[in-house]
């Protein structure tokens, strides 16, 4: 049996608390299962703007808060917490008392790290990838530890605290879920052992959004990345939850005109564009089959769209979601 579906937006901004409760409200009313922030640091400036990513107005812990706050039953998360970005043992205390102060309605999602310029804009080594990887692999460890209630003693390479019980205990037992995401066969391989929610995303090897990343994950390169997981993850395969950010998300009028206006600018034809397995194109009929037929063949029940599209694509929530 295919896991059912479920729908989470994106959002990266806010003029108000006002507006941004305003808007996690919205998002919980139209039958969304969670809000997700993503986790960068840096404002407007030319190192963002060289990455050709959204700028992000808010910091991601705060707002999750508030979200929850002004919510009753919407999950909260990131897509995904940068594992470089504050110290495990901060991050496993905030994940902890998000968790508890939500009821339990954490997400917990984890990355290696992938924008070269904004690293480099704070003073953060950004080291080669296997090495960032065995640390959110050490970091996933450390976590479960942590939210064992055991007294800690985990030493690595690159997690090493010990001597005291982490507290406070998450409200998910054992743990909230752990999602964990990336685009390259090591870091699935590791979300596939370790995680219950698996986040396919482009590979930004090259450090910023572009061409590459959309040409590495198109329905081939999904697939392989599909087996890469059911490899790695053994007997516990059925039990994943496998999560997509449909990132170019137009639904109703003009769709056709900007599936193929994408196709052109990243090098596509328009066929291979209204296919990709991070973009959906069309009719809220056409975009519900592409979906059901994207579960039938990668196994992606959860799709998170941009906060752009939470109107448009709400009438595909409403048609699929749980099914």
């Amino acid at each position: 049996m295919p896991q059912p579906f479920r729908f989470a937006v994106q959002s990266f901004s806010a003029t108000s608390a006002k507006q941004w409760c305003d808007r996690a409200r919205q998002v919980e009313a139209l039958g969304y299962s969670a809000l997700h922030l993503a986790d960068h640091v840096i404002g407007p400036g030319h190192v963002i703007a060289a990455a050709n990513h959204p700028i992000q107005e808010l910091a991601a812990v705060p707002a999750m808060a508030a979200a929850a706050a002004a919510t009753e039953t919407l999950r909260v998360g990131c897509r995904v917490f940068c594992i470089d970005y504050r110290h495990p043992a901060v991050l496993a205390k905030e994940a902890a008392t998000l968790d508890l102060l939500s009821d339990g309605r954490l997400e917990l999602g984890l990355g290696a790290g992938w924008l070269r310029g904004e690293y480099e804009a704070l003073g953060i080594p950004f080291e080669a990838a296997g090495k960032r990887i065995d640390k959110l692999g050490e970091v996933v460890q450390f976590l479960k530890a942590h939210f064992a209630g055991q007294e800690l003693a985990v030493t690595g390479e690159h997690v090493n605290v010990y001597g005291y019980e982490g507290v406070p205990a998450p409200v998910q037992s054992p743990h909230p879920p752990i999602m964990i995401g990336g685009g390259s066969r090591r870091v699935l391989s590791l979300a596939g052992r370790e995680a219950n929610i698996v986040s396919f995303n482009f590979n930004n090897r090259a450090g910023v959004l572009g061409p590459d990343g959309v040409a590495n994950s198109t329905e081939e390169k999904t697939q392989e990345k599909v087996a890469w997981v059911r490899e790695a993850a053994g007997k516990r395969f059925g039990d994943l939850e496998f999560e997509i950010g449909a990132y170019f998300t137009f639904v109703g009028e003009g769709s056709d005109a900007m599936a193929k206006g994408m196709a052109g600018a990243f090098g596509m034809d328009v066929d291979e564009m209204r296919r990709h397995p991070h973009g959906l194109f069309g009719s809220v009929e056409t975009v519900c089959d592409e979906l059901e037929r994207r579960r039938e063949r990668f196994g992606t029940n959860y799709v998170t769209v941009p906060d752009n599209a939470i109107e448009s694509f709400a009438p595909v929530v409403a048609k699929l979601a749980g099914r």
